[in-house]
């Protein structure tokens, strides 16, 4: 097996048991800042894997998080949250744990051993999908099962870890390695390499969102309004972007289903509802473009 440089340990927390609070704190804190540096030598293969991804939207390709433990548990954080962000249908992002959903609330840990388990969860891919895999170590036999099933039918894979002898950076197409060094607690990945983990997912379905027109300047324009802060978002949205009255705006999304992009078309290029949607649609549904057309 790969050796595992996340299960080192780390000599400025050699003696934190000792520590005062205030200092156990610090030191925490003093680790954390390590990680966006880090993640900054990465970016060329992480923008490489927005482009991938996004490509793959574009032809109704979806995108996979598969991870075992923290990692798995952090991909279905951000999968669960694109819908709300950016208006897209559930299975567009979908998070995936070794263990199945039980394992998102229970430690499973022994399901990352499980590399027919892998194989098995994996076969709802297919050739125009993204499979990420997502370990701090890198050597899961389930990721492993998934990598190859991925392999199988054509699917792009990318693999992000914080070990640069890890397996699944071989058997990826596209590697993402961020070292963070040892943790401030040996061999608890939840800490530094969750960090990093939920800051480079953040990256990927957020740029790949951009990509395919899911923002305006940088304003979540196909948001759910679903409760009444995200409606008070919606209207200040309108507002801002269409330059009219807080007043106007709510009266506009109320007219067409609380649908921004469609307010903010109708408003800006003072055309009926129908209009505006016909003009959204024969611009892909991306904004800028939709207002290109009409040279607003």
């Amino acid at each position: 097996m790969s050796e595992n440089i996340t299960e080192y340990r780390n000599e400025n927390t050699k003696n934190i048991d000792l520590l005062s609070t205030i200092d156990i704190v610090r030191k925490i804190n003093e680790e954390d800042k390590l990680v966006a540096l880090a993640i900054e030598d990465e970016l060329p293969n992480i923008a490489k894997a927005v482009d991938m991804i996004a490509k793959q939207f574009l032809v109704d390709g979806r995108l996979y998080y598969f991870g075992a433990g923290t990692s798995g548990r952090i991909g279905i954080l951000d999968a669960s949250e694109c819908p709300p962000t950016f208006g897209v249908p559930s299975d567009m992002v979908t998070g995936i744990i070794a263990g199945g959903d039980k394992a998102i609330r229970n430690a499973a840990e022994g399901a990352e051993d499980d590399y027919e388990q892998g194989v098995e969860d994996a076969k709802c891919l297919t050739d125009i999908d993204v499979c990420v895999v997502i370990s701090a170590s890198g050597n899961p036999k389930y990721l492993l099962g998934v990598l190859a099933q991925a392999d199988k039918v054509n699917c792009r894979t990318i693999a992000l870890t914080c070990n640069h002898n890890a397996q699944i950076l071989e058997d990826a197409g596209l590697g993402i390695c961020v070292e963070v060094g040892p943790e401030v607690i040996a061999g608890s990945s939840r800490m530094k390499a969750g960090s990093v983990q939920k800051m480079v997912l953040n990256m990927l379905s957020t740029g790949a969102m951009i990509k395919i027109g899911k923002t305006y300047e940088n304003f979540m324009i196909d948001l759910m309004p679903t409760n009444e802060k995200l409606k008070d978002r919606a209207i200040r949205i309108v507002a801002e972007i269409a330059g009219v009255n807080h007043s106007t705006a709510l009266q506009t999304l109320l007219e067409c289903g609380w649908n921004v992009k469609t307010s903010i078309v109708m408003l800006k290029c003072k055309m009926s509802r129908e209009q505006a949607e016909k003009l959204l649609h024969q611009s892909c549904g991306v904004l800028r473009r939709a207002l290109a057309r009409v040279s607003v």
